[in-house]
């Protein structure tokens, strides 16, 4: 009987050591976005980025994102994001895991118009969600889809942007 109860706790504490091992440790991905300026009248800007990010656990990890946009409204505008916070990851399947994510830090948005620039660096708050797809015969590599609402407080109001990224992601280590 205690060899069979021995057994029995050898195997499931291997099964869940196994169960566990899809878990990456941490991923980059790099992106292109599509960022929408919703204040106003509605400006876009095309631009590209990259994230980092380190599981904690199997379904909470911390991330830092950081993004460089261009587009020409009535002037040049540009603009940089760089903020973190949490991911939460649910990896109930194989090759589909969705997430959601609270992200905050900072901005830097420039216009320049007949050789005057101006900008600032207001208070960036980032709310998202998505999903990274695994490639079968790379499981090491996915594409995220991610859509996430973009805020900048400056001056006492907000300004809301929305973000649609695509991302190639790559995956290291496991838990």
């Amino acid at each position: 009987m205690t060899r069979a109860i021995c057994a029995m706790t050898t195997l499931l504490v291997s099964a869940a050591a196994l169960f566990a091992q899809d878990t990456p440790q941490a991923d980059l991905a790099i992106s292109y976005s599509h960022l929408q300026v919703l204040k106003g009248y509605t400006i876009s800007m095309n631009g590209g980025g990259g994230s980092i990010a380190c599981n904690l656990t199997r379904w909470f990890g911390l991330a830092a994102d950081i993004g460089m946009y261009h587009g020409y409204p009535a002037q040049s505008l540009t603009g940089e994001t760089f903020t973190f916070g949490p991911r939460f990851t649910y990896r109930h399947f194989d090759r589909f895991q969705p997430f959601a994510q609270s992200f905050f830090g900072g901005s830097h948005f420039n216009a320049s118009s007949g050789g005057i620039t101006g900008g600032g660096l207001p208070l960036a708050f980032d709310f998202g969600f998505g999903a990274d797809l695994s490639l079968r015969r790379h499981p090491k590599l996915g594409v995220r889809l991610a859509d996430d609402f973009l805020g900048t407080r400056s001056g006492g109001a907000n300004t809301i942007s929305n973000r649609l990224s695509v991302r190639i992601v790559f995956r290291f280590g496991q838990k």
